[in-house]
């Protein structure tokens, strides 16, 4: 994220990309803890072009030049590193009981990192780590066509009829076949395989649908991004700028672009006339939208954010914090934290801080979900009543309205904070509705975690799941508790 550099006598722009706070910027810099930056500040060895600056609170931007104690402190956004998985680590930020690839990282600052994907304990290969959520949306997301290429060596020789089952698509066990995947035979009992979707165990379970074993598995690639011969099990790098350059553009071909030409295109044009919501759509009176990971793509950055704002107090993440929280109004988040951590900052100034923290994402960098904007149109166009209904801050809802224009859409948006209960009490889905002047059974509700999903239950409304890649390892659960489920807007389109 971040270097300290020796003064070379003149200042380098330093590429923050946005205004952000100066006591923010040294943290993330790398200057220290939010206490010790504090102090540094307060002892004046902190200069921002050339000037002795104490305030913690000036705003520091993009021509800024920060140093320490004569040092240039410079910032990069993102940090991109590819990592050659060894088999008996696994693909976690944090385990206590077994080494994770982050501990592979020797000699880098890991905060904020994490792995895009997952590979499992005993498989090897290509691993991206990085901090840059929607490059790890596009790539993970099956509808945006990136292909995973392994290889795959088996108990048993593959047959042509196993093969040929594979390039068609398996049942393992969901409720959906595989997609087809590309085989490509390199020996009897060893394979390449190349798969566009992410599901548990997937090469494993597709290779004993077909009455095989996998006894050896390694990624070879992901997207345009291949596993370096040269670099052995264990070690890592940084992407080069080419590589970057390729892999950033993986999952935004334009969707005229090759369409219908080979078996996996052709899968996933057939799998949107499949789902069964489409023509309930136009019979429901309202719709009520849940906001983070349903309706626009910011998951990935709350653990990142999480990580940074106790770090501030030199404590590390906990594993599972994610799942305590879930559902948790903003303001019950806060008291939780403040609790639990023992913080001596008041739930207002705590709110605070993450309201700064993840406001600029908001702004400017938190998308909608793939044809989210389509299907609101189309909601629109049929009289359908829209709300939203959010766990988060009224601060950051108003950021994400004003920067991707909500309140075209909605005549209502409302967070959990207004009735005092977080998800998955029902609270917050009852007076959503009341709002747009709806009885609770004329209601549709688009959730993507299980306690929202719960909650619109709870509220007597259908509910339909939607896939997030960070909430990819409970999506069996999410099915199985929701009416319906989509892998993307475009299903209902």
């Amino acid at each position: 994220m971040s270097s300290i550099k020796g003064s070379q006598g003149s200042f380098p722009v330093c590429r923050t990309g946005t205004r952000m706070r100066l006591d923010k910027f040294l943290c993330e810099a790398g200057a220290g803890t939010r206490s010790e930056v504090k102090q540094l500040l307060k002892k004046g060895v902190v200069t921002v072009n050339g000037m002795v600056e104490k305030a913690a609170d000036k705003k520091v931007e993009e021509t800024d030049c920060i140093a320490l104690r004569g040092r240039e402190l410079s910032y990069t956004k993102f940090r991109y590193y590819l990592l050659h998985k060894p088999s008996g680590v696994i693909t976690a930020t944090e385990d206590k009981h077994t080494p994770t690839v982050m501990g592979l990282l020797q000699g880098i600052d890991t905060r904020g990192l994490f792995p895009v994907g997952r590979l499992d304990k005993d498989t090897e290969g290509l691993l991206l780590l990085t901090n840059d959520g929607a490059l790890a949306h596009r790539l993970l997301s099956p509808r945006k066509h990136v292909d995973k290429r392994y290889l795959v060596r088996t108990r048993q020789p593959l047959s042509e009829e196993a093969i040929g089952q594979l390039t068609k698509g398996v049942d393992i066990g969901d409720e959906k076949e595989t997609m087809p995947a590309k085989v490509k035979r390199l020996a009897d009992a060893e394979i390449e395989l190349t798969i566009r979707e992410g599901r548990f165990h997937q090469v494993k379970r597709m290779l004993s649908a077909v009455g095989n074993e996998v006894v050896y598995l390694k990624r070879l690639s992901i997207g345009s991004l291949q596993l370096p011969e040269d670099l052995e099990a264990g070690g890592f790098r940084e992407l080069t700028k080419d590589e970057l350059s390729r892999l950033q553009k993986c999952g935004r071909l334009n969707t005229r672009e090759g369409k219908g030409t080979d078996d996996m295109q052709k899968a996933e044009n057939s799998l949107k006339a499949e789902n069964p919501l489409k023509k309930r759509i136009p019979a429901f009176e309202a719709i009520i939208f849940d906001l983070d990971g349903t309706l626009v793509d910011s998951m990935w950055m709350w653990e990142k954010i999480d990580i940074e704002y106790l770090e501030r107090f030199g404590i590390a993440l906990p594993c599972g914090l994610q799942n305590a929280i879930e559902g948790m109004s903003f303001s019950e988040t806060a008291a939780y934290f403040k609790e639990r951590f023992q913080l001596t900052d008041s739930l207002e100034t705590i709110k605070a801080d993450w309201n700064e923290m993840a406001g600029d994402k908001y702004r400017n960098e938190v998308p909608f979900k793939e044809k989210a904007p389509e299907f609101l149109e189309y909601c629109k166009e049929l009289g359908i009543k829209l709300g939203i209904a959010t766990s988060n801050s009224k601060t950051l809802v108003e950021s994400a309205a004003e920067a991707l224009s909500l309140r075209r859409y909605f005549s209502c948006v409302m967070t959990a904070c207004e009735v005092n209960k977080g998800k998955p009490a029902p609270d917050i889905y009852l007076a959503v509705a009341k709002a747009l002047g709806v009885n609770p059974e004329k209601c549709l509700v688009f959730e993507d975690i299980l306690p929202g999903i719960q909650a619109g239950k709870n509220a007597g409304m259908q509910v339909c799941a939607v896939e997030d890649v960070y909430s990819a390892d409970i999506r069996e659960e999410k099915r199985r508790l929701a009416d319906f489920f989509i892998e993307s807007y475009e299903e209902l389109l």
